[in-house]
């Protein structure tokens, strides 16, 4: 047998057992695609009607947006001695 006919037999076999998945997944994408024109029912929302002109509203407070800015320019080196001393825990005892 050649190599041709044994490269047919093969794509045969292939056809022959993919042949068999085609249904379910047809079925799958079906039932996918019908789920999507399925109605919705409407959401019930807790609160009050929207459409009601009088509903209560709660109040609007202001708040700047650079309210909490800290400028971050550049400043002149600090001497590190001084800078790292400041922030080293003291010592509670006798010692150094």
């Amino acid at each position: 047998m050649s190599a041709f006919h044994r490269l047919q037999r093969a794509a045969g076999r292939r056809r022959e057992n993919t042949s068999r998945f085609w249904l379910p997944a047809v079925l799958a994408a079906l039932v996918v695609f019908l789920q999507g024109c399925a109605v919705q029912q409407p959401q019930h929302v807790k609160g009050p009607d929207v459409s009601d002109p009088n509903a209560p509203v709660p109040s609007a407070g202001y708040r700047s947006v650079i309210g909490g800015y800290e400028s971050r320019r550049p400043v002149a080196p600090a001497p590190w001695r001084e800078r790292n001393e400041s922030v080293t825990p003291k010592s509670k005892g006798g010692g150094q």
